[in-house]
């Protein structure tokens, strides 16, 4: 019987499909080495040096702000694409230009030297950045058949995880040297996408039917009903949980090592680095083994459940042990579970999209993405609240990371869809 790789003449194969999901690996690895290293590190030690005594509401605004413009952005940006009618594709000019735009607001970051011009320049730089995104996730539905998802979105799960936690390193080592961090980073994701579009030839989208946009139906569209679709529903409510969880632990992680553990400015930076290791060594392993099972057992339920679990173990280390010695294992268990997490849950993403002949994973994939941001909206200000409650006493974050997380393998238990 022919797959269907075999018969849609869209999904790439052979060398063209391991150059595909190399390039979408390297890409992704730098997007979110990117994320972790300005969000993670730079940006708070940039808001730390504007206001010591304002920081953790500073950070949390910030964070806020970005996070509803990227929430906005992701969707439409991934509907828009799926309207794009051009010789180089649907998705590739939204990842040219989005890079450039991007890198440029970057770099502008590393001079600024007030708390609200930061703010400006890094939305732009973040709503740049979210426009891209939802067209390179895209990708692994256009070009991928559903038999090769789990290990394409393994590796390129691989690619993110350990992006995440090279972008820490990278910024841990060179806090001190601002303006050479944001230009690397904003160089190093403009090369790359220049260089994704330009040997990863999408097919031609300007033959394609035209799609004018009109509003009131553009905008009915985001609107993806539940009891219709209740394994998307159900897939958003998952993400949507583990990020909640994971976002307020690692927004407040370089104040957390310094505020609960009790290190200074420079040895805080250093740790966080040297944690971001341990981390990379266990989600690349974990990322790569667990997209390699799913597909040999084409099941993602399980690994996505029990990422979601050892992720909320990972919580309750700090708790356990309130030192360096509890970071280390964190930082070694969340490796292990985002990484699983990660890998699978791109590819359980794309199977449960609602079916349309009108071509709209972009937009549906968007409305998934927004699960990530929305938390990243919600989750630093509900962080600085609790701190606020509890006096400053970061185990509330953990706790309530640790429900939250727990929360998002129950949401995985009623998808029917999918293994």
């Amino acid at each position: 019987m022919a797959s269907a790789a075999d018969t849609n003449p869209a999904y790439v194969l052979g060398p063209q499909r391991t150059k595909l999901q190399l390039s979408l690996m390297v890409n992704f690895f730098l997007l979110m080495a990117l994320y972790s290293g300005v969000m993670g590190v730079l940006l708070p030690n940039q808001i730390a040096e504007f206001d010591e005594a304002s920081k953790v509401g500073n950070l949390a605004l910030m964070f806020g702000i970005t996070s509803v413009f990227s929430t906005l952005t992701t969707p439409i940006a991934g509907a828009l694409s799926d309207r794009t009618r051009s010789r180089w594709g649907r998705r590739s000019p939204w990842i040219a230009i989005g890079s450039l735009i991007g890198s440029a607001a970057l770099f502008g970051v590393s001079w600024m030297t007030s708390f609200w011009s930061l703010m400006v320049l890094w939305v732009m730089a973040a709503v740049a950045y979210n426009s891209m995104q939802p067209a390179m996730t895209t990708l692994i539905a256009d070009r991928f058949a559903p038999e090769n998802r789990g290990a394409v979105s393994g590796i390129v799960g691989a690619g993110m995880t350990s992006g995440l936690t090279a972008g820490t390193v990278v910024a841990g080592y060179l806090a001190g040297e601002r303006v050479l961090a944001y230009g690397l980073f904003a160089g190093a994701i403009a090369a790359s996408c220049l260089a994704f579009v330009a040997i990863n030839r999408e097919p031609r989208s300007d033959h394609l039917p035209h799609r004018p946009v009109h509003w009131r139906e553009f905008l009915k569209g985001f609107w993806i009903n539940p009891r219709e679709h209740p394994d998307f529903a159900w897939a958003f409510a998952s993400r949507f949980f583990i990020y909640m969880g994971y976002q307020a632990v690692a927004a407040y992680l370089l104040y957390i090592l310094r505020d609960y553990i009790g290190l200074g400015n420079e040895a805080s930076n250093v740790a966080i680095a040297n944690m971001a290791v341990v981390t990379l060594i266990c989600l690349v392993a974990s990322s790569l083994i667990s997209g390699w099972l799913s597909d040999r057992y084409q099941a993602r339920k399980p690994f996505v459940i029990l990422g979601s679990l050892i992720m909320g173990c990972a919580m309750v280390a700090p708790l356990a042990a309130p030192s360096m010695q509890g970071m280390w294992a964190y930082a070694a268990i969340i490796g292990v579970g985002y990484g699983m997490f990660m890998s699978i849950d791109m590819a359980l993403m794309t199977q449960v999209l609602p079916k349309s002949a009108l071509g709209d994973e972009g937009k549906d994939l968007g409305i998934l993405t927004t699960a990530v941001n929305i938390p990243q909206i919600i989750s630093p200000l509900m962080a600085a609240g609790l701190l606020y409650l509890f006096a400053n006493d970061y185990r509330a974050i953990f706790w309530v990371a640790v429900v939250f997380v727990f929360g998002s393998a129950l949401c995985v238990l009623p998808i029917r869809g999918v293994r």
